[in-house]
């Protein structure tokens, strides 16, 4: 059985580091994408202080629709190039949005959001899975040790579920 832990860590970098790991143990030999983005959503939305949303967009030919995810009620669609989530879909770029009330293209599926970063989900063949989202209710919540944090849990989600 897979147990949550929640030691305390000197650096960001640790934390993450220790996620990392965590997540490889939780997804080892699933091959389901669905029971892994469950699971890899609870992970970080309980591992990670100040979260209000963490979930799955997932890309079905022509638009972001909501997937697994942790928190309030979500947005269902979002179109390619609309909103941080769409914007990481069609840059194929990490979105890291501290003040989402500055963003000119941010969209309030919840009000209480204030700062988001989103990772893009690319498959090895270049093609879109998703976008991996992350919203916080604390300005200025995320930064660039969790852009390269959340890029390295990605990379193990897309190690497991795009072999």
């Amino acid at each position: 059985m897979f147990e949550l832990e929640t030691p305390t860590f000197a650096s960001k970098q640790e934390h993450y580091e220790h996620l990392v790991q965590q997540a490889r143990g939780l997804l080892q030999g699933e091959p389901d994408l669905i029971a892994n983005a469950a699971n890899f959503s609870a992970l970080v939305y309980h591992g990670l202080p100040q979260l209000n949303w963490a979930g799955f967009y997932l890309f079905d030919g022509t638009e972001l629709v909501v997937g697994p995810f942790q928190g309030k009620p979500a947005c269902i669609r979002i179109a390619l190039g609309r909103g941080v989530c769409g914007t990481a879909a069609s840059e194929r770029q990490t979105q890291l949005v501290r003040d989402v009330s500055t963003h000119p293209n941010h969209i309030y599926c919840d009000s209480a959001s204030q700062s988001e970063i989103v990772v893009p989900l690319v498959r090895r063949d270049g093609s879109l899975l998703g976008v991996w989202d992350v919203d916080s209710p604390v300005t200025d919540r995320f930064d660039e040790d969790d852009r390269a944090g959340m890029e390295a849990l990605c990379a193990v989600f897309m190690d497991v579920v795009t072999p």
